[in-house]
């Protein structure tokens, strides 16, 4: 256990019962040699109400192209039916008030849905960035542990070598 004390103390610079719960359960899955990284959208989606999967439907179709163009043919349509077709009995006149009531409405409406999809966004952000972090610093934990495992193979083969140099040294000074 004081080998992997040392472990944290060197690498994370503050002893392991200071680390943070990021950490240590990043420590633990890369001690398990287990994978840490998830499907961000498959996590985070499980976790939304229906509420929230409709604000996120509604944003993202509000927020299409798709969408503007047909509101805006919608529109055309609204005054050219009240303006040219309908000239004596059009339901809704210029200056269109029924039609700036169904605006009003409708952007009564939409903005707070999609103010709660992109508050919804920046929670996903957030949740994202953390999942980033833990599989960045386990990637860096694991290469720490392979430089770690590389210096020791190294150590190790140089120590042979030295020895075995001055094994041949001696044979040499022993023969001359």
């Amino acid at each position: 256990m004081s080998n992997l004390s040392d472990f944290v103390h060197h690498h994370f610079d503050k002893p392991a019962d200071q680390l943070g719960d990021i950490e240590k359960r990043v420590l633990a899955k890369a001690h398990a040699r287990k994978v840490i990284s998830t499907d961000v959208n498959a996590a985070f989606s499980a976790d939304a109400s229906f509420g929230e999967r409709i604000a996120d439907s509604i944003a993202r179709i509000g927020g299409s192209w798709s969408f503007i163009i047909a509101f805006f043919v919608f529109l055309i349509a609204w005054t050219v039916i009240n303006t040219i077709i309908l000239v004596s009995g059009a339901f809704d006149p210029y200056p269109f008030v029924f039609l700036n009531l169904i605006l009003s409405m409708l952007a009564a409406i939409q903005a707070p849905i999609i103010m709660m999809s992109q508050n919804r966004q920046a929670e996903r952000d957030r949740f994202e960035a953390a999942k980033d972090y833990e599989v960045n610093l386990k990637a860096e934990l694991e290469v720490l542990s392979l430089h770690q495992k590389i210096d020791m193979s190294v150590l190790t083969e140089l120590t042979a070598l030295r020895e075995d140099v001055a094994r041949l040294t001696a044979a040499l000074a022993a023969k001359g």
